[in-house]
């Protein structure tokens, strides 16, 4: 729900896999949206795993691909079971170039995407019915609740028709996430949309 982990959670969990001789690997999809949201270098939160793979598309704009890395035994045995299930690609050098562009150039806005996410979630949590902890938004990810499953639907298709997309999560609970595609202008846009649904 795009609450950030701490390196001192991580080092806390390694210590513990460690003890019992278990490799820690983190699933570090938005892995940047949290160095971000912590004002920390990326390193922080790899020191304490055994091995890592972060997504070059979420967040960071790159239309495909992700980027495992750890001990070289480790990725040699993940090419190996890779090439085997038929995952290789050829001539991925452009795919590899938007992943390069991702990394150099989308890091640093990331705080845009956070920022919108907490004009976002301000606005959604002054609307009628709505239950929102903005503590819990520390990131891209806003979500929230509506009172019951049906007013949650209701929301999601009210604002569909409005051009706003969001996602239903189960029951009364709505999920949104802003990228380097919603500017402040869209924040804006949406919660008017919000509104009218809402009233």
């Amino acid at each position: 729900g795009g609450v950030v982990l701490r390196p001192e959670y991580l080092a806390h969990v390694h210590a513990r896999a460690a003890a019992r001789g278990l490799p820690l690997h983190l699933d570090g999809a938005r892995i940047f949206n949290a160095a971000v949201a912590l004002g920390a270098d990326i390193r922080a939160l790899t020191q304490h795993v055994d091995s890592v793979q972060f997504c070059l598309s979420k967040g960071l704009a790159a239309p495909v691909g992700s980027i495992l890395a750890g001990p070289q035994p480790f990725i040699e045995r993940a090419r190996r079971i890779r090439k085997m299930l038929g995952g290789g690609m050829r001539q991925a050098g452009i795919i590899a170039a938007a992943g390069i562009v991702a990394l150099t150039e989308m890091v640093g806005r990331l705080a845009d995407d956070h920022a919108n996410a907490r004009m976002l979630a301000e606005g959604l949590a002054a609307l009628p019915g709505v239950q929102l902890d903005l503590a819990r938004v520390q990131s891209n990810i806003v979500l929230f609740a509506m009172p019951h499953a049906d007013a949650a639907q209701s929301l999601i298709a009210g604002l569909r028709e409005r051009g706003v997309l969001l996602i239903g999560m189960g029951g009364p609970l709505v999920r949104a996430v802003t990228h380097y595609g919603i500017s402040a202008d869209d924040i804006g846009v949406a919660l008017a949309a919000a509104q009218k649904v809402i009233a």
